[in-house]
């Protein structure tokens, strides 16, 4: 492959850029986006395939930038390619409300695949956007009719894979022999606290081939184009193995302070700029400067993809007409629309039906609704047994030579890789067509938090399948036993909180978390039998919270939620033994219920009498809606479940004496403060 004088001049003009945009922020990464830039420009100039004008086009390359140091080249890229990301908009980089913020932001930026920023996360995604491509394809394709048969591709760096979550999501990658994941490693020896001699000295190419990738070196990414090309041109050869390339790179090239760590995190003096722009060709007078041949060469290529989309366009056509039925789906499914009826299948239940634990009532869902929403793709971090996440007819998504499943299949073995799970999970939701789900135990979600965070931050449809929910695991002890878990999750913004109390409630958390498309669920269920209760319905779990039990003439109410809210209805006959009515509500969702209007929310939470929310976890945050609190503000503890919760004193009699001396407390007070006034005002 030949390079020219163009190819030079583009590159420089990314670093160039890369170093206006940052000092003009006086914020920023300057270093890597101006050592990366070869890559990244041999990527956007000859190998991807992509169309700005319409950047959602199904079969596009993804791009993925892990490399959250390097976030100021995303912006240029999307800006010399013809996305609508303007000059003007490099100039707010970093500013409030613009359309370039701190790290890229997918539900902010046209053209950014996924939200990057902590290191690592971004690596997951793309392996998450890999195992998406590979699925759809093997669903889709037909002999005449590749649909599917995009690359990912990721730039990364020393700090991404020095992360946890890399490692877990590369480890995955391997054992799924993901062959259009390719994977650019930006090696510059350089983090924050200096060389990476100090913390990181491993060899990261053994690393990799032990996990299963096809690993190629290219010694000077600086200068040497032929061979980065020749290793990107290798790498899409290997279709059973997933390719890292190594590419050494100084980081802030060109820089009076390159190779140091003085360019990594802060911009460039005024005239170390000068005499870049000067060395690069650049008139150092002059800002924010594209030269017209640059801008003719990546436009070229954007000429090309929207050629490719236009062919890909009438490809599914043709295809609409020799495979009807499969193309509906698709069609439906890119559009993030359900199929009609689909929630009819949703199981429900009367208080005859048989106590049974929550993740047996998912389970239930699962089975009855996994057949109707083929774009469901679930998995565990190895806990499938315990989870209960496998449907009946579940095929695993596993390599076709594996013999255990094939990529068709829509049940992913995670392992024990929690973060990974998580991460990865928000690639295969990016990637479009796929709603995923995975499970742990709900007090691994800890181990995985940085991804869900980034799930509610960038509204991605992520289900997360959270058994043994509290101290009702029991035996396993305060090591698994989540306490202050759940107040986390809700405290989390656009995190969408479930603690279902029985069947109706699991079966209606498990509508919204479907249904939606903007936000990430997450499902808290227990290990222990609860009843089914009077009242619940799944429609009333829609709201968040609401009454199941009335009383005219009440003395207080009693608010909980899952396991607990069977223990408020029997602690609220025994009040009303000595005299007290009390009026039971659950709580499946507190976000939910925040999000009702102003009189609904009075009419659960009335004036006049106290609250009393009563749940096996930390008493933290229910202020909003309770006037006193019955929780665990401790660690747990170990044993058999009914003796656990004894020990705690959740159970009927000890919870309704504590409410028996509330309610008198409240009545030689005279008055009742407001919850909803309190809460909302």
């Amino acid at each position: 492959m030949s390079f020219t004088e163009a190819d030079s001049k583009a590159i420089n003009t990314i670093r160039v850029l890369a170093a206006d945009t940052v000092f003009k922020s006086n914020s920023g990464h300057p270093g890597a986006p101006m050592g990366c830039a070869p890559m990244a420009h041999l990527l956007f100039s000859r190998y991807m395939n992509y169309n700005p004008k319409n950047p959602k086009w199904a079969n596009r390359d993804r791009f993925v930038l892990s490399n959250g140091h390097a976030c100021a080249l995303q912006y240029i890229l999307l800006h010399l390619t013809g996305y609508p990301t303007s000059i003007e908009d490099l100039k707010q980089f970093r500013q409030l409300n613009s359309k370039t913020p701190g790290h890229p932001e997918s539900h902010i930026t046209t053209g950014i695949e996924v939200t990057t920023g902590p290191l690592g996360q971004g690596f997951a995604n793309s392996v998450g956007l890999a195992i998406a491509e590979a699925h759809m394809a093997a669903t889709f394709n037909k002999p005449g009719f590749e649909l599917f048969n995009n690359h990912t591709f990721v730039i990364t760096g020393d700090g991404c894979l020095q992360e946890g979550i890399a490692s877990e999501a590369a480890s995955l990658a391997g054992h799924l022999k993901l062959g259009k994941l390719i994977a650019l490693y930006d090696d510059n020896h350089i983090s924050i606290d200096g060389d990476t001699e100090v913390s990181f000295t491993e060899d990261v190419p053994k690393r990799f081939e032990a996990y299963g990738w096809h690993v190629i070196v290219v010694k000077d990414g600086n200068h040497d184009l032929e061979a980065i090309a020749h290793a990107i041109e290798e790498a899409k050869k290997v279709t059973d193995k997933p390719s890292l390339i190594k590419i050494y790179t100084t980081i802030g090239f060109g820089s009076l302070n390159q190779g140091t760590e003085k360019v990594h995190g802060s911009p460039l003096k005024a005239d170390d700029i000068v005499q870049l722009k000067k060395a690069f060709g650049f008139n150092p007078e002059e800002h924010f400067v594209v030269p017209k041949a640059t801008y003719d060469l990546y436009h070229a290529k954007a000429e090309k993809g929207a050629k490719l989309n236009h062919d890909w366009d009438a490809l599914l056509e043709k295809y609409t007409g020799a495979h009807p039925e499969l193309a509906a789906q698709l069609k439906r499914r890119l559009a993030k629309k359900l199929p009609e009826g689909w929630a009819k299948e949703l199981p429900r239940y009367t208080p005859a039906d048989k106590a049974s634990a929550t993740r047996k009532l998912s389970e239930a869902v699962l089975n009855k609704i996994a057949d109707h929403l083929p774009e469901l793709i679930i998995g565990s971090a190895d806990l499938t047994g315990s989870n209960l996440t496998r449907w009946k007819t579940a095929v695993d998504f596993q390599p076709n030579d594996s013999g255990i499943g094939n990529y068709a299949g829509r049940y992913v073995r995670y392992g024990v890789r929690e973060h990974g799970m998580c991460g990865v999970m928000n690639g295969i939701d990016a990637y479009g067509g796929l709603i995923p789900a995975g499970a742990t135990f709900l007090n691994f979600i800890s181990y995985a938090s940085g991804a869900v965070r980034l799930s509610a931050l960038s509204g991605q449809r992520v289900i997360y399948i959270m058994t043994h929910d509290s101290i009702g695991l029991g035996e396993d002890g305060p090591t698994h036993q989540p306490i202050e878990t759940m107040a986390m999750i809700r405290a989390t913004p656009n995190l969408i909180d479930f603690r279902p109390a029985d069947g109706n409630e699991t079966s209606g958390a498990y509508l919204y978390a479907i249904e939606t498309k903007d936000r990430p669920s997450v499902l808290a269920l227990t290990r222990q039998d609860l009843p089914q209760l009077e009242g619940s319905s799944i429609e009333k779990t829609l709201k968040g919270g609401y009454v199941l039990q009335e009383v005219q003439g009440a003395d207080v109410t009693l608010v909980a939620t899952g396991s607990e809210v069977s223990l408020i209805v029997d602690a609220a006959k025994l009040l009303k033994e000595h005299g007290i009515k009390a009026r039971v509500v659950s709580m499946p969702s507190t976000k939910l219920f925040d999000e009702q209007s102003h009189d609904y929310r009075a009419s659960v939470l009335i004036d006049g009498i106290p609250s009393v929310s009563v749940e096996a976890m930390s008493t933290f945050g229910w202020d909003r809606y309770a006037h006193e609190s019955i929780g665990i503000d401790t660690f747990g503890a170990s044993g058999p479940y009914k003796d656990v919760y004894k020990h705690f004193g959740l159970v009927p009699d000890v919870v309704a004496g504590k409410v028996q001396k509330i309610v008198a407390f409240y009545k030689k007070e005279g008055s009742v403060p407001s919850l909803v006034r309190k809460y909302f005002h």
